[in-house]
């Protein structure tokens, strides 16, 4: 089982940046699917951003295209989400994700999760 710890979390002003990290340990799938997601208070979980294995791929939601990128140094096993121009609606507890399974690009087969890092955006 991998265990996936997020940080880079905190609180600040809109059109901020930010960097989130997700650092894997135990049986880390190096290589895998890796992604990001988000949950604002009321609301559900959502995709915000997709890697493949190798990192040559990437997908984004649209909330997130132009503004995020999501990125990853399989030697040190961390993925990156760098956050720019920051928005009240991007206030959420920020998870990241792994695939025990998969190399390639996916928005949903994921089987592992970390227990999130909160971003607040205040305006």
């Amino acid at each position: 089982q991998v265990q996936l710890v997020e940080s880079g979390g905190g609180t600040v002003q809109v059109g901020d940046s930010l960097t989130l990290s997700c650092v894997a340990s135990g049986r880390t799938f190096k290589n895998m699917a890796r992604g990001w997601f988000r949950q604002a208070p009321g609301k559900e979980r959502e995709f915000v951003a997709a890697i493949s294995g190798a990192g040559a791929s990437s997908d984004y939601a649209d909330s997130a295209k132009g503004r995020f990128t999501i990125s990853r140094d399989n030697a040190i096993n961390t993925m990156y989400l760098r956050m720019t121009n920051l928005k009240p609606e991007d206030t959420a507890v920020y998870y990241c994700a792994a695939s025990s399974t998969l190399v390639r690009l996916t928005r949903d087969q994921f089987d592992s999760w970390g227990q999130g890092t909160q971003v607040t955006v205040s305006s």
